[in-house]
Order: structure tokens, then C-alpha cells, then sequence
């Protein structure tokens, strides 16, 4: 049986850090911004998944998924779900470096204030597309 109430958990928490991520911009914690944002997102395309009887992999970017099933998630657009899967690639790929960093790059100096703002953006971008087809 699905928890038809998972899906609209997902996306209320993911609402709930995109307020977060304005705590952190403030405090010019743009590499923080980037990572919540990434989970933001992660959240929202798990709700997607779980609201159309998608298994939920346990994996940081569900995009493949996603495109792998299109024709089940025709409430979306093409054009959102190809934003909603480029966003989450890209930021997927920033998701352990900036909140780890490496041996040569210090997150808090590598993030840039574009970086962050880039990154709330397109959570804000993925939020109002999920919300839309979960709360239908």
C-alpha cells in the first residue's frame, strides 16, 4: 500500500529548507546554500517519484529516473521535466564538495554568492514545479 501522504511530506519539508537556505544566504553560508539546496531538490523529485507509484531509489540524483519514466509523470511538461532533471544533475555534482571540500579547495571560499543564488533559484524552480503535480 503507498503512504499517499509521503509525497506531500516531502514537498512540505523541501518548502520548510527553502526558508532555511534564505538563513544561510544571510549568512553568507553559500556553500551551505548550495548543499540544502541540492537536498531541496533531491526531496522534491523523491515526492514526484513516490506520487506516481515510482520506486525511490536511494540515490542522491533520481534524473535517470525520472527520464526513464516520462510517459508516467505526463502532468509534467517536457520542458519541466527537463529543467526539473538538469537542475538536479548539476547540483548533485556540488552536493560532497560543498559541504566536505577536498585537500585543495576550502567550501566556505570556493562558493561565491552567485553560486548560492544559482542554487536557490533552481530549488525554488523545482518546489513550485513538484508542488503543482503533487498538490493536483
Amino acid at each position: 500500500m503507498k503512504n499517499r501522504d509521503l509525497a506531500k511530506d516531502y514537498v512540505h519539508r523541501a518548502i520548510i529548507r527553502l526558508k532555511a537556505l534564505e538563513t544561510l544566504y544571510l549568512e553568507k553560508g553559500y556553500a551551505d546554500v548550495v548543499r540544502e539546496s541540492q537536498e531541496v531538490v533531491e526531496l522534491c523529485l523523491k515526492a514526484l517519484l513516490r506520487d506516481n507509484d515510482i520506486a525511490t531509489p536511494r540515490i542522491h540524483d533520481v534524473s535517470s529516473i525520472i527520464e526513464e519514466n516520462k510517459k508516467s509523470l505526463s502532468v509534467l511538461t517536457e520542458a519541466e521535466l527537463e529543467s526539473i532533471c538538469k537542475i538536479s544533475r548539476t547540483l548533485r555534482r556540488d552536493r560532497e564538495l560543498s559541504f566536505y571540500g577536498t585537500e585543495d579547495l576550502t567550501p566556505s571560499e570556493f562558493y561565491r554568492k552567485e553560486d548560492a543564488i544559482a542554487a536557490k533559484d533552481q530549488a525554488n524552480i523545482v518546489v513550485a514545479i513538484v508542488r503543482k503535480a503533487v498538490e493536483k
